[in-house]
């Protein structure tokens, strides 16, 4: 599996690649190569540059500013390490299914139940639930540092401001299903069930414009009629998680207590009152431990 590195590190292949293929076409071109060079010497100092080079220096030095621009908000933020960027996602998605172990009776024909995405990329997941805590500092530190999330809502808590996730949308964040009220599904009846599931669909869809597809139950806790009623409501997969994070520690699910390549990493809109940090200081200590592991953070919904 490849380890990935900052976007500095390949400028310049990037370059070299595009001079082998100019000269390449120069020496293809024969004479009307040698026309076009008389033509570019009538044309005076002030001609721009053209052809495959000149578009491959644009390319580098962009990168280079976008490198540039990472390391200083890695700086500003507080981050030990500048965040590794993840590979450009699949053509076509992977195929996921439910874990063993995780299965309903008859859940054949229902939304899969995961922890890990299916990949051989040193990728993970990060995903934020609930919505209780509003901190613009947060989205000003995701969005300059670029790392990309998903969010799980439950309305009893976005309720109070919805302007702070349309804010979140609006910089590129998918608004996920959390349930209404965050209760205990096992222990409600199906149609109790649906009413927390079909009308926390229908909020999202009321506020923000579009219907999730992605569902999370409450505390990880399901049974068959909660995913037959998240699939009657248009929800097409229900990710759970690999690992959580908190300001001061991570808690694991697996044995070896690491990542793996598509783990799901879970954590909670949560400030000081809840935590002995903000949500600034459990970015920086997730951040910490997805990039001195080699890991890269991706986007949900690219893969699922």
């Amino acid at each position: 599996m490849k380890r990935y590195r900052s976007s500095g590190s390949v400028l310049a292949a990037l370059l070299v690649a595009a001079l082998a293929s100019g000269c390449v076409g120069a020496a293809d071109d024969g004479a009307a190569s040698r026309a076009g060079v008389a033509d570019l010497g009538r044309q005076g100092p002030a001609a721009a540059p053209a052809g495959p080079v000149a578009a491959a220096e644009a390319r580098v030095e962009r990168l280079k500013k976008q490198e540039a621009a990472r390391v200083a908000a890695a700086k500003r933020w507080g981050l030990a390490k500048v965040p590794l960027v993840a590979p450009a996602p699949p053509a076509r998605k992977p195929h996921i299914t439910t874990r063993e172990g995780f299965e309903v009776e008859g859940g054949e024909s229902l939304p899969p139940v995961f922890t890990t995405v299916p990949t051989k990329e040193r990728i993970v997941f990060l995903t934020m639930d609930d919505g209780a805590e509003k901190d613009p500092e947060l989205l000003r530190m995701m969005t300059e540092l670029k790392i990309p999330y998903s969010a799980f809502l439950s309305d009893y808590v976005v309720s109070d401001d919805y302007g702070y996730f349309k804010d979140m949308q609006a910089r590129g964040v998918t608004l996920n299903n959390h349930t209404l009220n965050h209760r205990y599904l096992p222990g409600l009846s199906k149609s109790e069930q649906r009413r927390e599931i079909c009308g926390e669909q229908d909020k999202i869809e009321r506020y923000f414009g579009k219907r999730p597809t992605l569902f999370r139950p409450p505390y990880g806790n399901y049974n068959g009629d909660t995913l037959r009623v998240a699939k009657s409501c248009g929800i097409k997969a229900v990710p759970l998680w690999a690992a959580e994070a908190f300001p001061d520690h991570m808690e694991w699910r697996e044995w070896d207590q690491d990542l793996h390549p598509g783990d799901i990493v879970l954590t909670h809109f949560r400030g000081r009152e809840d935590w002995e940090g903000s949500m600034a200081d459990m970015i920086r200590r997730v951040m910490r431990t997805i990039t001195d592991k080699g890991y890269a953070v991706a986007r949900l919904e690219d893969y699922v």
